[in-house]
């Protein structure tokens, strides 16, 4: 079984190549400098060249307000390059697993999104991705959308390390209270998409789209406290975390306030089940600092 990896430089895309993947299984993994997926000849040179079994696709653009001034860019990373991945995908008859966002919905609903839920995204980001999910969908039949939400790491930019950066920065942290959702580690992701390979692979062939993030939900605000406090053994006592509202925050992107996520779909359908958020939280800590 080959893999053939896109994004390899993104926080998932990292964690699939640290994956303990079965005997057998052989990854080629490349980073926008390898394989730039706007480029819809290199993207068909590469899965000619590597002639994947299953191709994975971690690659997005993910700066939410900066895409909003810069579009063309984000729906060339979000639109254009699925667009070119899935269709050279079905050229060569392989099989795309694809991650989107918790961001395709407007997160005005009180419950957690289900797969079939309509979608309504805010900004250029949430946008791109939709319109890039919709591609996949249209050129491809055989793909899994996996959407995910809130995602962090010990390498890469992300919530966690831009907090445990700003606490030495700054007296006071001021940190959103009004906006929900699961946070999830990019090494549970990278675990997922593993079991679905392998189910893939074993012939359960379940393809359209499903919800995988962290379990629980938080806010932003509980979110760090929650760094904090498992932080605290390394970094000492938690600094002050204010509670704000979104409003109290501008941002040129607005935010779902609402992005948690219904992910029993892929539990019933492919027996994933996301392990609380706070446990995969505390492991990514533990990385960051007792290495």
């Amino acid at each position: 079984m080959k893999l053939l990896v896109l994004g390899a430089g993104g926080q998932v895309g990292r964690e699939l190549g640290r994956l303990a993947w079965p005997a057998g299984y052989g990854i080629a993994a490349f980073d926008r400098d390898g394989v730039d997926l706007a480029a819809r000849e290199q993207v068909f040179a590469a899965v000619a060249r590597e002639r994947p079994d299953i191709v994975i696709n971690a690659a997005a653009y993910t700066a939410v307000d900066r895409a909003e001034s810069e579009p063309d860019i984000a729906w060339a990373g979000n639109c254009t390059g699925p667009l070119n991945l899935s269709a050279a995908c079905n050229d060569a008859a392989i099989p795309l697993i694809h991650l989107s966002t918790d961001y395709v919905f407007d997160g005005t609903k009180s419950d957690p999104y289900r797969e079939d839920d309509p979608v309504k995204p805010l900004g250029v980001y949430g946008k791109s991705k939709e319109a890039g999910d919709q591609a996949v969908r249209g050129a491809l039949a055989h793909h899994v959308i996996l959407r995910t939400a809130w995602v962090y790491s010990a390498h890469g930019h992300n919530f966690v390390k831009t907090m445990l950066r700003l606490a030495g920065e700054r007296p006071v942290l001021r940190v959103v209270a009004d906006q929900i959702g699961s946070p999830t580690s990019a090494g549970d992701i990278a675990a997922a998409i593993g079991t679905i390979v392998e189910q893939l692979d074993a012939g359960n062939k379940s393809w359209g789209t499903y919800h995988f993030a962290g379990g629980g939900a938080v806010t932003w605000h509980g979110f760090a406290e929650a760094i904090f406090e498992l932080a605290a053994p390394w970094r000492g006592p938690p600094p002050p975390v204010e509670a704000i509202a979104t409003s109290d925050y501008p941002t040129p992107a607005q935010r779902p306030a609402n992005s948690v996520l219904d992910c029993r779909r892929i539990g019933a359908v492919f027996g994933i089940v996301p392990r609380p958020w706070r446990e995969a939280l505390a492991e990514v800590i533990g990385e960051l600092y007792a290495g």
